[in-house]
Order: structure tokens, then sequence, then C-alpha cells
């Protein structure tokens, strides 16, 4: 079972594999701002793990098993996004609030999720009623 932090590399390598076709350790140190030493590190055990082909110097590929784990973990990321979106977080806060909550959550607990998402999309009347409830913004929250 991969670790949070493991996830984190995985998700973000299929990101920029998904946009520039590459992953590269710097760029992966960048977008999870820690050094290219941790980077290499991780890439290894994710390597040795199954997740990844890491050759030092040439770069690295996603295996079969990394590539379906990261497109699970990106789903979810962009599911807890539109969760939060969709029940009135503001948009500054969503980004944080799903880094802080996506690894604590079983599949379980994302697939209700998405049940309740979907739910939401296809009754947009109960969605308009679900942002009436919300405080005004003026107002302290506990």
């Amino acid at each position: 079972m991969p670790t949070p932090s493991m996830e984190d590399h995985i998700e973000q390598i299929y990101l920029l594999i998904e946009q520039k076709g590459y992953a590269r350790v710097s760029d992966i140190a960048e977008a999870l701002s820690v050094l290219p030493s941790s980077v290499t590190k991780m890439v290894q055990k994710l390597d040795k793990d199954g997740f990844l082909i890491y050759e030092k110097y040439r770069g690295l590929t996603l295996t079969a098993k990394g590539m379906k784990l990261g497109k699970k973990l990106v789903k979810r990321h962009e599911l807890l996004e539109d969760f939060l979106r969709i029940i009135g977080v503001k948009e500054e806060n969503i980004y944080n609030d799903v880094e802080g909550i996506e690894h604590h959550l079983s599949w379980n607990s994302i697939d209700r999720i998405a049940d309740l998402v979907l739910f939401l999309e296809e009754n947009p009347a109960l969605q308009s009623k679900l942002m009436e409830l919300q405080e005004p913004e003026n107002e302290q929250t506990l």
C-alpha cells in the first residue's frame, strides 16, 4: 500500500507526463516543493515497488501499475475539488483543503463522495438550496 508521500509523487509524475510527455526529478521536486535528493530516493523506492522504471540520467516512466494508480489519484483529487466547490468552499481554500484530506479518506468514502457529487450535479435545485444555507461572508465560523 503506497504511503501518502508515495501517492503525492506518483500523482505528480502522472500529471507531468500528461502535461509534458515526461517527468524529470527536478520538475517533480519543484512541483512538490521538496529537494531533488528526496525525489531521487522516492523514485528509487517507487521503481523497486514496481510503480515506475527509473534509469539514472535517463529519466523515468510509469509502469502500467503506476499509470493506473496515478490516474486514480488525479481523479480522486479532482473529485474532492469538485465536491468542495459544490458545497461552497471558497476557491482560495480548495487546493490546500484537498491536500489536507485526500490521504485520510478511504476509497469507500471517495466513492460515496463521488455518488453525492453526481447526485448534486443532477439536481441543481438541491445544490442551490445548499448554497442558501451558507453563512454570509462577514459572519464568523467555529
